[in-house]
């Protein structure tokens, strides 16, 4: 392996970064590193296990599931106006927060505690919802003792109410169905008791309140909490703190990667480990091309755990395939070798399909990596632990070797 990577013309892992740059292993000029741009602030998870800030234009290496990957995200608000100091949003019944009582997912000591004497204490922002999905988010602490929470959608009008009940436990938390039920739901252990709840439930048109019971049983409780976020979309993104207004994280834009130099147009291998964020039915591209719809090759999730790729030379599609991966939201390696009348692709070790034995090559210079379709559209939106370029086809074990997980 330590020699096919040698032979690589670009490698990108989540190694390095500056303001407004991604920075490439290979070429160590700098002649492939990415632009990168972000209008706003947006948290990360860092090397420690804990949330942090990257500024403006600052690129963000996650290390959430413990191993670094980029972080590319689109934009997302969150419309819950106080997302710590929780109080401060519209309450019911004998609800009541103890601020700064434990250290937070943080690192600080800015998570507060919950109390409860009832399944009727909650607490109920209002916002302004359409008829689409929400994605409710909450980090909750167990601290010793297993409660059960119960996190919904709720319209004034029509009585309509979407949600679950979580019952988090020392290792997990698990759910179950609540009247009108979910969509999805999820969480994410951040270690020291410390859950990210998610809850992705429908929101109907009208004055409609997100309510999260800090107890779905009539019994005094008390826990840390921090980090309300409600999103309208169908998915939870990175944490946006809030403090008086909703505030929203801008899209991460990612291109311009590679170089005439680096990318070979007549034969060569792209290769990537990528993971989507959802399987929320949009399309996410990751390519090499020079700007032109004549000639570029794309890697696309697609929904359904469906995975595509294009080889497009002189205008006409030479590959255009899909395939279903077991899941989209895992990193798989993915690695497609080309050379005039040689087409083969390999995913997590397997060659999928036959070699195409017949095919042109760019009939022009490719000359950009982006993470897009070349023109802006279908943005990659997820984690990348790699993406590599060569600039000569590759043998099948080379492909297996460079695939296999």
């Amino acid at each position: 392996m330590s020699n096919l990577l040698e032979k690589a013309s670009i490698i990108l892992t989540p190694t390095a970064y500056n303001t407004s740059e991604v920075l490439c292993v290979k070429p160590s000029d700098g002649t492939g590193d990415f632009d990168f741009s972000r209008a706003t602030e947006a948290t990360r998870v860092n090397a420690q296990g804990l949330i942090e800030t990257n500024a403006n234009n600052l690129p963000r290496i996650n290390y959430e599931s413990g191993c670094g990957s980029w972080l590319l995200e689109p934009q997302s608000t969150n419309l819950i106006t106080y997302s710590e100091t929780l109080g401060n949003n519209t309450t019911s019944g004998g609800i009541s927060f103890t601020y700064n009582n434990s250290i937070s997912p943080d690192g600080t000591q800015n998570a507060a505690l919950v109390s409860v004497t009832s399944a009727n204490d909650r607490l109920q922002p209002s916002f302004a919802a359409v008829n689409s999905l929400v994605a409710i988010s909450i980090f909750l602490k167990h601290n010793g003792t297993d409660f059960s929470t119960q996190i919904n959608t709720f319209n004034t009008g029509t009585g309509t109410l979407f949600g679950a009940r979580a019952h988090v436990t020392a290792t997990d938390v698990t759910f179950t169905s609540y009247s009108g039920g979910f969509d999805s739901a999820s969480f994410v252990d951040y270690g020291n008791g410390w859950f990210r709840v998610i809850v992705v439930c429908q929101s109907t048109t009208g004055t409609t309140f997100v309510q999260w019971r800090p107890t779905s049983v009539s019994a005094t409780l008390s826990y840390p909490c921090f980090g309300f976020q409600v999103e309208q979309q169908s998915y939870a993104t990175s944490y946006i703190p809030t403090s008086g207004s909703t505030v929203t994280r801008n899209q991460d834009v990612c291109t311009n990667g590679g170089s005439l130099a680096s990318i070979n147009s007549t034969e060569g291998v792209f290769y990537a480990e990528i993971a989507a964020l959802a399987d929320d039915g949009t399309n996410k591209a990751i390519s090499i091309n020079n700007g032109g719809l004549s000639d570029y090759l794309f890697f696309r999730y697609r929904s359904n755990n469906q995975f595509q790729i294009i080889f497009r030379a002189n205008n006409s599609n030479v590959v255009n395939e899909v395939h279903t991966l077991s899941n989209n939201l895992d990193f798989n390696k993915i690695a497609f070798s080309y050379k005039l009348n040689e087409f083969k692709l390999f995913i997590n070790g397997l060659q999928i399909g036959s070699t195409i034995t017949s095919g042109a090559v760019f009939g022009t210079t490719i000359n950009s990596l982006d993470f897009d379709e070349f023109n802006g559209t279908n943005k990659f939106y997820g984690k990348t632990k790699a993406l590599a370029v060569w600039k000569e086809a590759l043998s099948d074990s080379e492909l297996q070797s460079l695939t296999t997980i």
